[in-house]
């Protein structure tokens, strides 16, 4: 299960690539990362139990 984000310039959703969880100032949780087609930052909010998740599971990085 590869992390997905919305490429603004693709105008697409997309594969993170090399994603990195962070904690946002109110306590939620996102994923930063490139995208593969246009190598913009693309960013996807997430819920603490996904991305707990995706750092188990190897998927992301913990970046808090």
């Amino acid at each position: 299960m590869a992390i997905q984000g919305y490429s603004v310039k693709a105008k697409k959703k997309v594969n993170i690539q090399h994603p990195v969880i962070e904690k946002t100032s109110r306590g939620g949780y996102i994923a930063k990362g490139k995208c593969p087609e246009t190598g913009i930052t693309v960013c996807a909010m997430m819920s603490e139990e996904n991305a707990m998740k995706a750092i188990k599971a190897g998927e992301a990085k913990k970046g808090f």
